[in-house]
């Protein structure tokens, strides 16, 4: 039996050994990896700024390496009007293609020549600023009256135009304020540059079905001299990405496709500028060991690609996703954002009201609320993949609505919530009994609010709600009424009983004391009151007694004064 088990246990210990080596690859330096393409944050602007007669003003600064090979192609045949302002660091020789509504500026002294077709002598040469970059943004401001855009190109190939409006959409601001930037977020042009020698080792593992869920591994070598920062930009699906680098290496996330990552640097989430920590401690940045860390960390079997890369300046574009994605090469449609309470850079909040501590029936933003009413609310928001982020209420108020708005603070009561009933949200309630004197009844319900990982937070901005208020209706006091049960009514009953029976005693005790009953018999005999019939009095005197009476009378008006004597 054991000479039949020994060749099973060794076939089981050599598959196993083979499918452990097949989740790892050795990475090659190759010229084009299909998976992330680098390129340097540059120098840039863009805003939403056009010219009375409706013509854009773009600027086109141009790096080339020092060779006699400096050639570029402007594709700009369906380009919007505009004003295109060129420079070149180094001599340089352009082939255009562009329609009437084009016009060119160049540097009276400028190395720069351009040939192909030309409308209406298009090219204008003119003395303006070359060597600094915002005395350019004057002198184009100066004559033109702003500008629309200020793009960086290394090494250009071809620029070609989309036939888009080349305004910033969704942007309010018509200053070009000059900064590090991703020049392929601007849609209304395609920019194809000459990739230089490829810095980048890659290798990817056997190919996995389609619907499985993307894992990609980027390692920043220790020896790297530069610590980067590094942006990340996706261009397709959801997806895992595995970031490790040198101490002091920063990650930033531009985008909400990430889903899931974990990271031995600082990882920054761009939608809510909100820093997360490192989530391990990884040192060796041998090749294989990264890939195993990568799969043990999202209990994966296998990855989809794994990429080395030596930054060559402090920050570093990556975009991630295959070139032949649709989504590389999209045009942005001409749809208007519509602007919220939060800034772009961070995560967008809502929050819905309710009229009960359950929760469960929302209240319509037209609905009017009494203000004797306490008003429960729960904020929410979408948040980056799984990360596991709470949303902190700081404080609350209400704004008037009219020529005189009026504010007043909002005094609030955390409502306590479980995660599993409250994913990403927060919920508290509030009184508006100080809105009860007030005569106003639209308001402008408004939050600022923290996000927080772990026991670190950072502003989350504000989030507004409308808000209709009404005064309770005051009905008249109504007479108490009151309800007398059996025993109440036994309890009456017997008192007046008592009462009753008391009063007879003091009376009885009154005729002891004074031997007359007259009040306790008012018909006996000798009582002021008997009923004994009385004698009438004649009203009718007799005759002898109205003479005694007249002579009475008389002898008194006869004698005054022996009266008075």
């Amino acid at each position: 039996m054991e000479g039949y088990m020994a060749p099973f246990v060794l076939l089981v210990c050599i598959t196993f050994a083979a499918s452990a080596s097949s989740q790892t690859c050795v990475p090659k330096e190759v010229n084009d990896n299909p998976w992330v393409h680098m390129s340097e944050m540059l120098i840039g602007c863009w805003t939403s700024f056009i010219t009375e007669d409706k013509a854009e003003v773009h600027i086109l600064n141009l790096n080339f390496a020092a060779t006699d090979s400096n050639v570029f192609g402007l594709e700009l045949i369906n380009a919007r009007p505009m004003n295109l302002i060129l420079t070149s660091s180094v001599a340089a020789y352009g082939l255009q293609n562009t329609n009437a509504d084009v016009n060119i500026y160049i540097h009276n002294d400028s190395t720069l020549t351009l040939h192909g077709n030309q409308h209406h002598n298009n090219i204008h040469r003119e003395d303006f600023p070359t060597q600094n970059k915002e005395e350019l943004v004057t002198w184009a401001r100066q004559k033109f009256g702003g500008v629309t855009s200020f793009t960086t190109v290394q090494n250009l190939r071809t620029l070609t135009t989309t036939g888009t409006k080349g305004t910033k959409l969704g942007s309010a601001s018509s200053q070009c304020v000059l900064k590090n930037e991703d020049a392929q977020e601007k849609h209304f042009m395609k920019i194809e540059v000459t990739s230089p020698p490829s810095s980048l080792k890659s290798c990817f593992p056997q190919p996995q079905a389609s619907s499985a869920e993307e894992l990609h591994i980027i390692n920043i070598p220790e020896d790297t001299s530069i610590r980067s920062n590094i942006s990340l930009r996706m261009s397709n699906k959801e997806t895992k990405v595995f970031l490790r680098g040198p101490q002091g290496t920063t990650w930033t996330l531009l985008d909400p496709q990430v889903t899931k990552f974990g990271s031995n640097n600082d990882v920054l989430l761009s939608s809510f500028q909100h820093t997360i920590p490192p989530f391990f401690t990884l040192n060796n940045d041998d090749a294989e060991h990264v890939q195993k860390k990568a799969l043990s960390h999202f209990s994966a079997s296998t990855f989809t690609s794994y990429t080395e890369l030596r930054p060559e300046g402090s920050l570093v574009l990556l975009v991630l996703g295959r070139k032949d994605s649709p989504a590389v090469t999209a045009t942005v449609p001409e749809t208007v954002i519509p602007i919220t309470t939060n800034p772009p850079h961070q995560m967008p909040l809502m929050m819905q009201l309710y009229t009960s501590p359950d929760y469960r029936q929302p209240l319509d933003p037209n609905t009017k609320v009494q203000s004797d009413k306490r008003i429960y609310a729960e904020i929410s928001g979408h948040t980056l993949g799984d990360i596991v982020l709470t949303i902190k209420v700081i404080s609350c108020f209400v704004r008037s609505k009219g020529s005189c708005p009026v504010m007043k603070e909002l005094p609030f009561i955390p409502e306590t919530c479980s995660s599993n009933s409250c994913p990403d949200s927060t919920r508290l309630s509030f009184s508006l009994d100080q809105l009860q004197e007030l005569e106003t009844t639209t308001w402008d319900l408004e939050c600022s609010v923290k996000i927080c990982y772990s026991d670190k937070c950072g502003d989350g901005g504000r989030v507004k709600r409308n808000l209709e208020v009404t005064q309770p209706c005051l009905q008249p006091p109504t007479p108490p009424c009151f309800d007398f049960g059996l025993p109440g009514v036994l309890g009456i009953a017997f008192g007046g009983f008592l009462i009753g029976v008391l009063l007879i005693g003091a009376l009885w005790f009154i005729k002891i004391k004074t031997g007359s009953y007259w009040l306790l018999s008012p018909l006996s005999p000798g009582c002021p009151c008997s009923g004994a019939k009385r004698q009438p009095v004649s009203t009718n005197p007799s005759p002898s007694e109205n003479s005694s009476a007249n002579a009475s009378i008389g002898s008194t008006q006869s004698t005054p004064t022996s009266s008075m004597a």
